[in-house]
């Protein structure tokens, strides 16, 4: 339900696929294992599911800590860089999109279809894609706008609609949801703008260059045709002025903050659950990774001797 820690349609498929691909890496090994004969080809597999295993729950088990050691901050207090965000997304109309097959009013979405093919009806993906708007998230200190590209979005809302062979999976956030950010935080305009007077008076000299008319009507002072170099000075102190008046205008419009993905590659996060579940999510996968690993090193061992 909107507004609250709720439990979702389905869990986010690519975490889900990237789960399920490794464990069919676990049994499609084992199956290579069991069907071997030789000895040095069952070590093999068992090798390959070990290193698969622990490969996977150091992966898992790092996300897990990415989560853990970031305490949730207030948006109106949030340092800049990497935080952790808790607020409710934009009610308003405006934040809003729509799924493309279900028409869904939503703030985020992606889709996945798919059409059956070949004789046994298997369905085969056909086509995806996925929202690009930022959205807004506050939590009554402050907001923050969400750039959601090349985001991890996990346990989104999802709804599955049928046309004759085609199925359509989407999956979305709603307006009012409560969401979890985690990622790269910024603040853009007022103080924190990044203003240089020196680039930026050379910048409007230049420009006045473009148009030696004009220029000559404003700062030849003698009428004589040419701009000496105490009328060029003029013209310089007249354009710093500007400069500065022009920043001090910009640093008087409110601050703007706004996640994105790290640009370190650090994890980015979106998520309508709350984050002690997403930590206990990658902390029960990490420990069925390391599980397999685990029993796989000892069943070389066993060989072995």
């Amino acid at each position: 339900m909107p507004g609250s820690w709720g439990l979702p349609d389905r869990a986010d498929l690519r975490d889900r696929f990237r789960q399920l691909l490794t464990s069919a890496g676990y049994l499609g090994l084992l199956a290579v294992a069991l069907q071997v004969g030789r000895a040095s080809g069952q070590l093999t597999c068992l090798g390959l599911m070990a290193a698969l295993g622990f490969l996977a729950w150091a992966a898992t088990y790092k996300r897990a800590r990415a989560i853990a050691d970031i305490a949730t901050s207030r948006i109106g207090a949030a340092a800049q860089g990497y935080v952790e965000l808790i607020g409710h997304a934009s009610g308003a109309a405006s934040e809003t999109v729509i799924t493309p097959y279900g028409g869904v009013p939503c703030i985020w979405y992606r889709y996945r279809s798919y059409s059956r093919s070949g004789r046994d009806g298997d369905w085969q993906e056909t086509d995806h894609g996925s929202s690009n708007v930022t959205f807004e998230i506050s939590d009554g200190s402050g907001v923050c706008r969400v750039d959601p590209d090349h985001a991890e979005v996990i346990a989104p809302q999802s709804r599955t609609t049928y046309q004759g062979d085609d199925k359509h999976i989407e999956e979305f956030l709603l307006r009012g949801s409560l969401i979890y950010v985690l990622g790269e935080f910024s603040t853009l305009g007022g103080a924190h703008t990044a203003l240089s007077v020196s680039e930026d008076v050379r910048e409007l000299l230049s420009t006045w260059k473009q148009d030696p008319v004009e220029l000559k009507r404003r700062f030849d002072l003698d009428g004589n045709g040419e701009i000496d170099m105490h009328e060029w000075e003029l013209a310089r102190r007249l354009a710093t002025r500007m400069v500065e008046k022009e920043h001090r205008e910009i640093r008087n419009i409110g601050d703007s903050h706004i996640v994105r993905a790290p640009a370190d590659g650090r994890l980015f996060l979106i998520s309508t659950l709350p984050p002690h579940k997403l930590r206990q999510r990658f902390v029960w996968w990490s420990l069925l990774h390391l599980s397999v690993g685990v029993l796989a090193l000892g069943s070389i061992v066993w060989l072995q001797r």
